[in-house]
């Protein structure tokens, strides 16, 4: 990721700003793929292999942060009104605002996915605890379909803590 300097204008920050942004957000849509894929074979190890990559990332994602306020405040002070990047490249000259300004929606789109793709792998690793724990069930109740609580007979047959009297 590139470092932006006092020196260049806001304009030109913000558009190394999206560049350096759309390349966090492709690498981070590459990896929760991947992590979605390794979820689906069950494969542990390239589930821990990912771990570094994705704090890498973070950690990435969490300069973009500070570098967008930073844009934002740059903006202000020039005497810019606008409360998100969008805003602020609808302010600029036709040329600038076109580019600047498709940069600002496909970044967007690009957070929208990456939204989905998270949301999907937290799906999956939902899926597959509930799994393991009707399995855990299942074996702690040898497979009996009565339910564990309950007035019944089959509930009181099995696993009372203290004998029950005849």
């Amino acid at each position: 990721m590139t470092t932006t300097t006092d020196a260049l204008p806001w304009d030109d920050q913000l558009a190394e700003y999206l560049h350096d942004l759309s390349q966090v957000q492709d690498e981070l849509l590459a990896l929760l793929a991947s992590k979605r894929e390794s979820m689906a074979q069950r494969n542990l190890d390239s589930m821990q292999a990912l771990q570094t990559s994705e704090e890498q990332l973070h950690e990435r994602l969490q300069a973009c942060h500070t570098r967008r306020e930073a844009l934002l405040a740059a903006a202000r002070e020039q005497g810019l009104l606008g409360d998100s990047l969008g805003n602020l490249a609808n302010q600029l000259p036709t040329g600038k605002r076109e580019t600047l300004g498709k940069q600002v929606k496909d970044a967007s789109w690009r957070m929208r996915l990456l939204q989905h793709h998270s949301l999907t792998n937290w799906v999956v690793a939902q899926r597959t605890l509930l799994h393991l724990s009707q399995m855990i069930e299942i074996i702690a109740t040898g497979g009996r379909l009565q339910p564990t609580y309950g007035k019944s007979d089959a509930a009181l047959g099995r696993g009372a803590l203290v004998d029950r009297e005849a």
